[in-house]
């Protein structure tokens, strides 16, 4: 039988306590694959944005403007 969010009554759970199970499930999970290897792919891919990004820095925008954009966007 496969592990389910019912078979483990998550979905009993309020929104809040859901969240945070969603934020440690998330930290178990991303210190154990940190040193899983990257596919040769995925480094190629990784790679060519970074020399993109650092020949043209101006080309992006900040995390702040991300942010302060996506959170006008969630009060109206």
């Amino acid at each position: 039988m496969s592990v389910t969010a019912k078979s483990l009554g998550i979905d009993k759970l309020d929104v809040g306590n859901r969240l945070a199970l969603i934020g440690e499930l998330w930290d178990s999970v991303s210190s154990e694959t940190e040193s899983l290897p990257l596919s040769v792919e995925l480094k190629a891919e990784l790679d060519q944005r970074i020399e993109e990004a650092e020949s043209n820095p101006d080309a992006g925008i900040s995390w702040n403007e991300v942010k302060e954009a996506t959170l006008a966007r969630l009060r109206n």
